[in-house]
């Protein structure tokens, strides 16, 4: 038999929880929840009202900054003494196909497909 005394302890911790929960508001973290919008290698930016944006709250819009573009422009231009050269790439499954580059005209001349530049070297007779 449980005795009255039992009975009110538990009412008045049942009652006590309940106003605690109920009385304490939730507190969220209200700091940053508009997107911040990181312009990619391309230019692409969305307005701040782009309905596109919203997969963006609360979480990072993640645009790595080492572009391939700076990252190839950073290789310097390769020296050489043909006047018609071949770039492939690199050798096997990750390069491209192999295309000639005509280096008659002075100046640098990228490949088409990776960008890696090319000169002649002049040859002083």
């Amino acid at each position: 038999m449980v005795k009255m005394s039992q009975v009110k302890l538990l009412g008045q911790l049942s009652e006590r929880i309940l106003r605690q929960s109920i009385a304490r508001p939730a507190v969220r973290c209200m700091s940053d929840w508009v997107p911040k919008e990181k312009e990619t290698h391309t230019g692409q930016k969305w307005d701040s009202d782009d309905y596109r944006l919203s997969r963006f709250v609360d979480r990072p819009k993640h645009v790595n900054p080492n572009f391939a573009i700076n990252l190839i422009d950073e290789v310097p231009p390769k020296p050489c003494k043909d006047r018609v050269v071949w770039c492939d790439g690199g050798s096997g499954p990750t390069g491209h196909p192999k295309v000639y580059i005509n280096l008659d005209k002075p100046g640098n001349h990228a490949c088409g497909y990776c960008g890696l530049r090319f000169y002649r070297e002049e040859h002083h007779h």
